[in-house]
């Protein structure tokens, strides 16, 4: 049983590797085989198919980023908009760090049934992470609503970043401080409210 569970995390450890290097075009069941060093066959065995280990990657960086935002919520005694700051900037970095896998994480999971129920799953365990930040900031009532408008932001901001549009010699900004302005304007908002 060790031994399964080795070669599966040598496999999701490969396919990584390669989606950080070249994308999910990269991703191929027969090289992360190679890489992961075990037999052909020995990926399928884990994995239906492509889809349902990119699927399963994907879930397991939600779950990093669902523990690294819980970890912020607990060990920083700041305001709301100080928290909700720095969970951003968690997920910035993601997609600063790891592009491909950033774009995953936010794909509608495909694959094995089994596992796209466990990806939805870690999906809303983050979601809910960031639901409860920002609900401390806007109020419950209005926290859908604002993290809809957040992370529709933030993520355009990652992106332009990612591609190097968001130079700082063009903008007169960078992506931290785009993201501190926007949490100050609903923090005002939260405020006023």
């Amino acid at each position: 049983m060790e031994s399964a569970a080795a070669t599966r995390r040598a496999l999701l450890d490969a396919a990584a590797d390669l989606l950080d290097s070249g994308g999910p075009e990269a991703v191929t069941l027969r090289e992360v085989g190679a890489r992961a060093g075990v037999t052909r066959g020995a990926p399928y065995r884990h994995f239906p198919n492509k889809d349902s280990l990119l699927t399963v990657i994907a879930s397991e960086a939600l779950d990093q980023l669902t523990d690294d935002i819980r970890a912020v919520r607990s060990r920083l005694r700041t305001s709301s908009a100080g928290m909700l700051q720095q969970a951003l900037s968690v997920l910035m970095d993601v997609g600063r760090g790891q592009p491909h896998l950033y774009r995953l994480m936010f794909t509608s999971p495909v694959g094995d049934t089994a596992v796209v129920d466990a990806a939805e799953r870690a999906g809303e365990r983050a979601q809910d992470e960031f639901l409860a930040i920002i609900g401390d900031l806007v109020g419950e009532q209005y926290a859908r609503h604002f993290a809809a408008l957040i992370l529709a932001s933030v993520h355009g901001v990652t992106d332009m970043h990612a591609h190097g549009h968001l130079a700082t010699d063009k903008w007169n900004t960078t992506a931290q401080e785009l993201v501190s302005t926007l949490v100050s304007m609903i923090d005002r908002y939260a405020q006023g409210a």
